[in-house]
């Protein structure tokens, strides 16, 4: 194992990393791994990361299992960074690019961060795992799990995607289908949990699904020569990717990986109008997000009424400078469709979402036509029929 300890994001407490840790103990609070950067350092250079073998994991330095034989690995990561020259010139931007997360191996991101916490529960000895999930992280869980020989336990909201549903069962996963959100999946997960002996990795309520997250910064950061973007768009839920980016750009400053010209990117974080906790708290100037009384968006990983992590959310955005903006499902899967329509990329309605953002935010000249300008695609859009059905004819 790497040398590393534990931080509370909140309260700053030190913990080992020894045994299977959740929250912090002392407040509740998401746990985040802190490396010894300095001897990561003096032992690696960025240049050497181009000779080894492709994935995630070629970052080892700088997440929780270096010992190639302990990872849980479906070969996710490296995805393409690929312009949009076309949706560039029709929203009035010259440098607009997209880093395609549906070519992970369950087909969204989330195949990232199950990598790194499904190898680190099974490292620390836990016996079987559990999570709540609108969809995409359910498949992905199960998909690692039965990777890892572990069982794997999924509650879903009883209207998740069908194929988010199917990819789960036919990886060997119990689903659970509960009615409500994903918060109530979390609590019925929370009440059965521990009677049971699962090993709750439930977003950001153990420390490793942001590692595997935020490498999608690693790669950014490669693919542009060391430099960072001026603007990330982000399609924010749970919110693990955006702090996974943040934490990222820290760690490579401090390596002295960046070029000393590159700008700190801002971020957006870009939510549905009926799920917008992030985007409330954030225009208003608080510090913590409430939950909406009747959370709805067809965008199932947009629909995370109770971010654990939503300090650390607003935190980041406001130290870049960025800003968050809540778009209708109507113009999140008109968005979807003209990424489809523009360029060929089937997107996720979740990414459909930051094509809508960006035309707004262009609009109001708070992008400008030169910035290079970066929107994450979380996932295909080949999980939502429901979603698509009527609006793609």
């Amino acid at each position: 194992m790497n040398r590393f300890h534990l931080e509370c994001t909140e309260c700053g407490a030190v913990r080992q990393p020894d045994r299977l840790w959740r929250v912090c103990d002392a407040c509740g609070m998401p746990l985040r791994a802190v490396y010894d950067l300095t001897a990561v350092r003096e032992r690696l250079a960025p240049a050497e990361l181009t000779s080894r073998p492709r994935g995630l994991w070629r970052f080892h330095e700088v997440l929780p299992v270096s010992d190639s034989a302990q990872w849980v690995t479906l070969g996710e990561g490296d995805t393409p960074l690929l312009p949009l020259p076309r949706l560039g010139r029709e929203l009035g931007l010259s440098r607009l690019l997209v880093k395609d997360e549906s070519l992970n191996p369950t087909g969204s991101f989330k195949a990232r961060g199950m990598a790194v916490a499904v190898t680190m529960a099974r490292r620390l000895g836990a016996r079987a795992l559990a999570a709540p999930s609108a969809g995409n992280a359910g498949g992905a869980l199960a998909a690692y799990g039965a990777r890892a020989g572990l069982p794997v336990v999924i509650a879903m909201p009883r209207d998740v995607p069908a194929p988010n549903r199917m990819e789960a069962v036919a990886c060997g996963a119990r689903v659970e289908l509960v009615d409500g959100t994903i918060a109530d999946c979390g609590r019925w997960i929370g009440e059965q949990a521990e009677r049971e002996g699962w090993f709750d990795v439930s977003t950001l309520k153990e420390p490793y699904r942001v590692e595997g997250k935020k490498t999608m910064g690693y790669e950014l950061a490669e693919a542009l020569g060391w430099r960072l973007p001026d603007i990330i768009l982000y399609p924010t839920g749970g919110g693990t990717g955006l702090v996974g980016m943040a934490k990222a750009f820290d760690e490579m400053r401090e390596l002295g990986w960046l070029k000393s010209s590159s700008p700190s990117p801002r971020f957006v974080a870009v939510q549905a109008d009926g799920c917008a906790p992030i985007v409330t708290a954030f225009t208003a100037g608080r510090d913590r997000a409430e939950a909406p009384s009747h959370p709805q968006t067809i965008a199932a990983g947009l629909r995370v009424p109770r971010p654990i992590g939503d300090r650390w959310m607003l935190r980041v955005l406001r130290a870049s400078r960025g800003t968050a903006v809540a778009v209708s499902d109507a113009e999140l899967l008109a968005g979807a469709l003209e990424l489809a329509r523009s360029e060929g990329m089937f997107a996720c309605p979740e990414a459909g979402a930051l094509v809508a953002a960006a035309r707004r935010l262009v609009a109001a000249g708070w992008i400008g036509p030169d910035e290079t300008v970066v929107l994450f695609n979380t996932g295909t859009g080949l999980k939502y029929p429901e979603a698509f059905g009527s609006g793609s004819k």
